[in-house]
């Protein structure tokens, strides 16, 4: 989200957002001189709530709720998302209050939207509300362009966030990078929605644990694990979302549901009671096999997520791509490259030679992965 301040100095306002690759900021407008800073901070928390607001309709967007039907969540999402068009309105004609009491609309969107429009009106500075309502204006056509997967100018905040679907545009664009470099770049993290960049990856992974298994034998869910034998690997979430694929899920369904799940993790919510009971009892059963010998209770703690709930898009993202680092590991201990200009041997090799062997190893590697993950399903 933007967020807005003001520098009391000279009497501006400021929004900053992130990019992945540092933040930028723009100044919105400036401000009256006879103003109070408490009034004008007002504005300025209210514009936060506005952008916080309209990037969430983003991340909650209502094809990833399921139903549509009226009062469920889905179309709570949808009908939120349709306030777009009434903001304009509610900042130039705000409730206001009259006779004690004051209308307060249930949309989180719209209310930030009259809480701008009060404090404008408190003001009374036509140049700061035409401001106003070009800078909402400008947020708002940054949430409507990374919807479309167009993630240039203000839109680019939207590589630090998670998101419970992904946009095809965007999974086309971050297959587009894997394929240039299947171990990843760091453009996957500055041009790229985090969940999208996680569901392309998603699919490099399977197609590297294939050609890995291909290589050691090993079952292409545990090629990860495996190489964790040979260099300390957060092996957990890739092997989970292998075996997710294995049993049949869909890149874009493994990830997306491993996402949606953190997320509502970090919303306050238990998604799936099931699941946590599962988890106690195997506890209770490991507690019970140690006996009086076991760990003091207070010790015990339970991972409600594999992600990190602060951001869950971003961690799936880093780990798939350490899973696909793995792969080459494993691949690396079976692969009979062979170097015809030297037949010098791998124990006499010099740092140099070593290295270039490595290299052409990645290399070749790369390529098989390339060449599988052709044949695979499409992504899109």
């Amino acid at each position: 989200m933007t967020l807005y301040s003001i520098d009391p100095d000279r009497r501006e306002l400021i929004a900053a957002w992130g990019t992945g690759e540092g933040s930028l900021t723009t100044r919105v407008a400036v401000l009256p001189a006879e103003a109070g800073t408490s009034v004008l901070l007002g504005l300025a928390r209210a514009l936060d709530h506005l952008s916080d607001a309209a990037w969430r309709t983003y991340t909650h967007p209502a094809s990833a709720a399921g139903s549509l039907e009226p009062n469920t969540e889905g179309w709570r999402r949808e009908e939120e998302r349709k306030h777009f068009t009434a903001v304009p309105d509610a900042i130039a004609k705000p409730n206001l209050p009259s006779g004690g009491s004051m209308v307060v609309s249930y949309s989180p969107l719209l209310e930030s939207a009259h809480q701008i429009g009060r404090a404008l009106h408190g003001l009374d500075n036509p140049e700061l509300t035409k401001a106003i309502l070009a800078e909402t204006a400008t947020e708002l056509a940054a949430v409507e362009n990374a919807e479309l997967g167009d993630l240039a100018g203000r839109a680019q905040q939207a590589v630090l966030l998670s998101r419970e679907d992904a946009s095809p545009v965007q999974v086309a664009a971050a297959d587009r990078l894997l394929e240039q470099n299947p171990f990843g770049s760091a453009e996957l993290f500055s041009a790229v929605d985090p969940t999208a960049a996680a569901v392309a990856a998603a699919h490099w992974l399977a197609a590297a644990a294939e050609v890995t298994a291909d290589a050691s034998g090993h079952d292409p869910a545990q090629v990860v694990l495996e190489a964790d034998n040979i260099e300390a690997l957060p092996h957990e979430t890739p092997t989970l979302l292998l075996g997710l694929i294995e049993s049949g899920a869909t890149p874009h369904e493994a990830v997306t549901g491993l996402v949606r799940h953190a997320m509502r993790i970090a919303d306050g919510l238990l998604p799936d009671p099931a699941a946590l009971r599962e988890q106690l009892d195997d506890l209770e059963e490991t507690l019970a096999d140690y006996g009086d010998d076991g760990p003091d209770l207070d010790d015990v703690e339970l991972r409600l997520t594999p992600l990190d709930p602060r951001r869950p898009a971003r961690d799936l993202l880093e780990d798939l791509l350490t899973g696909i680092h793995a792969c080459w590991l494993l691949h690396n201990e079976y692969d009979d490259l062979d170097d015809e200009d030297d037949d010098t041997s791998a124990e006499d090799w010099t740092d140099e030679q070593a290295e270039q062997h490595q290299q052409r190893n990645r290399e070749r590697f790369a390529q098989l992965v390339r060449e599988t993950a052709a044949h695979r399903e499409p992504l899109i």
